[in-house]
């Protein structure tokens, strides 16, 4: 064999033993990421799902919030009515107290409104 024919045998050999080196690198490789990638994989999965299901729900509490604001606002409306058609009719009974204090003569304050409530229940 010449010196040339043996180089080029050499530098098969090289090249032979880097590619198998190689292909079997790729194999362990494998081997060993796989259940780790399998494992990652499945929890990207969850993780996505409980996403979802978090956006879902987040959207659902903010309509009930929405809606708890706006009954709020019904109430606090409704509350403001009664309470201004309360007073109004309450006015009468407000201009009869009055009156009454008016017509209270001097003397103890307390035998004066026993006196007035006397006076009113017609005792």
């Amino acid at each position: 064999m010449t010196p040339l024919q043996k180089l080029a045998c050499f530098g098969l050999a090289a090249v032979l033993l880097l590619v198998l080196g190689a292909v079997g690198g790729a194999r362990l490789a494998a081997w060993h990421y796989r259940p780790l990638l399998d494992a990652a994989n499945l929890d990207l999965a969850s993780t996505r799902t409980a996403r979802a299901n978090l956006e879902t729900l987040a959207g659902e509490q903010g309509r009930k919030l929405g809606e708890l604001i706006q009954a709020g606002d019904l109430r606090e409306r409704t509350a403001a009515q009664a309470q201004a058609k309360a007073a109004q009719e309450a006015q009468p009974d407000y201009a009869a107290a009055n009156q009454l204090l008016r017509e209270r003569t001097g003397g103890d304050p307390a035998q004066a409104a026993a006196a007035i409530i006397d006076q009113e229940l017609g005792l």
